[in-house]
């Protein structure tokens, strides 16, 4: 298993390396960046006086709103220089555009290198990819790029139909496959429902991309637990985004995504802007380190995360990630109630009266915010309604509002057209 030295360095040292690489950026920002050359004039900042990261705090932090206004201000080369243009996938609003030169691409291929690597990763698996690589979807091509640079076998299959991905399965032996957890619950369905013996199979691994399987103290949620308990595999959580190009992924201690400091620098920051302590959840809050297109600076994600420092089994000193708890823009303000949208998932995958669902909210006529649950129950009758809605009740201690819909409707509201993974929260607000 491949460690990048600097992960196994102390925490001074690893700090000494993220300082000299933080000054490098912001000259190469002061240079090149039209964005931030203006945005270091309308607040008076001299950029020489940041010495080190206990000075970044000086320096406003930058939202998802001037990315998606300013798109182009924040290119720092010339778009002759541009190999690939990816982008976002607009579940906070408009997309993104984020372009990679050939050097960014590299730098993606790293990145995907040492977290698969991190997750048990060596040149003698076979990965199954159950997801797009088209659409513009960075994540499908760096999995695809790092997993080639361990040496690995890949399938690209792409996303959905688990006729295709068992037949594929039965027929190439992969050991790991890179799947939304919630589809391997299909395949699961899928396995039981055809007779196929799924601990018999292949498969041993799973990284899990874009739905949380664990709890904020690692414990598997009930997606995670749906899974193991059905299919004894392990599982690997990872968290990323397109705008920081990097990734943060388990090992298998399973404490937590690894940081890679010497692609990233990251704050977890609180409403006023000031730096949460270890435990505490904070708007993960990043500078991009090594990249050329398109770097940030203190660029809010506006994912809601904890975090942790002490040193982990496998060796690494690097800070560790929870699972998302929430977006900040998604929080729900319901009868008293704060809720994120992960939580509701949980309460409803927990189910057994739920085969599928959609969450909407929206705003009443007094601008507060009402739930409305879009439901595909296993029956349509009055002892399943109650059910569902004693249920609620007991959890949320009040009960949203509730829409019965064929499955044929969810499916059609969760995978509109040109969606690179499935919706299930809608804000209407």
């Amino acid at each position: 298993m491949y460690i990048p030295d600097i992960e196994l360095q102390s925490p001074a040292a690893i700090r000494q390396f993220q300082e000299k690489a933080l000054q490098h950026l912001l000259g190469y920002l002061r240079q090149f960046s039209p964005f931030y050359k203006e945005w270091f004039a309308r607040h008076g900042l001299d950029t020489d006086s940041i010495r080190g990261i206990g000075d970044l705090h000086r320096i406003p932090v930058v939202g998802k709103e001037d990315l998606q206004q300013r798109n182009w201000d924040f290119l720092c080369v010339d778009k002759g220089r541009i190999a690939e243009y990816t982008s976002t996938s607009g579940t906070l609003g408009k997309p993104v555009i984020i372009p990679l030169t050939e050097k960014d691409l590299e730098r993606l291929t790293y990145n995907e290198f040492i977290s698969f690597s991190c997750a048990g990763g060596t040149d003698e698996d076979i990965y199954q990819l159950m997801l797009t690589l088209d659409r513009q979807f960075m994540a499908g091509m760096a999995y695809y790029s790092g997993i080639r640079k361990i040496g690995a076998g890949v399938l690209r299959v792409g996303p959905g139909v688990p006729s295709m991905q068992w037949e594929n399965i039965s027929r190439i032996q992969p050991t790991t496959i890179v799947a939304v957890p919630s589809f391997i619950l299909k395949l699961i369905a899928f396995a039981e429902e055809h007779g196929i013996d799924i601990n018999a199979s292949s498969v041993k691994k799973a990284v899990c991309i874009g739905e949380n399987i664990r709890n904020t103290d690692y414990t598997y949620n009930v997606l995670g637990k749906k899974i193991t308990d059905k299919w004894n595999i392990r599982l690997f959580s990872t968290y990323a985004s397109t705008e920081m190009q990097t990734a943060f992924t388990e090992c298998k201690a399973g404490r937590g995504g690894h940081h890679h400091p010497e692609l990233l620098i990251v704050e977890l920051l609180d409403e006023n802007d000031q730096p949460v302590p270890p435990g505490a959840p904070g708007e993960v809050t990043i500078t991009t380190l090594g990249v050329e297109a398109m770097p940030l600076l203190r660029y809010k994600t506006g994912d809601i995360c904890q975090y942790d420092t002490a040193p982990c089994s496998c060796g690494r000193q690097t800070l560790r990630l929870s699972p998302v708890i929430g977006r900040r823009k998604q929080m729900i303000k319901y009868k008293g109630t704060t809720l994120y949208p992960p939580a509701l998932y949980d309460l409803l995958s927990d189910m057994e009266e739920v085969k599928e669902f959609i969450v909407e909210v929206f705003s009443n006529e007094i601008g507060t915010d009402e739930i409305l649950l879009h439901l595909s129950p296993t029956e349509v009758n009055e002892d399943v309604d109650r059910r569902i809605k004693s249920y609620l009740q007991a959890k949320l201690r009040v009960i949203p509002q509730v829409k019965y819909c064929s499955m044929q409707e969810i499916l059609k509201m969760q995978f509109p057209e040109g969606s690179r993974k499935p919706v299930k929260f809608l804000d209407n607000r």
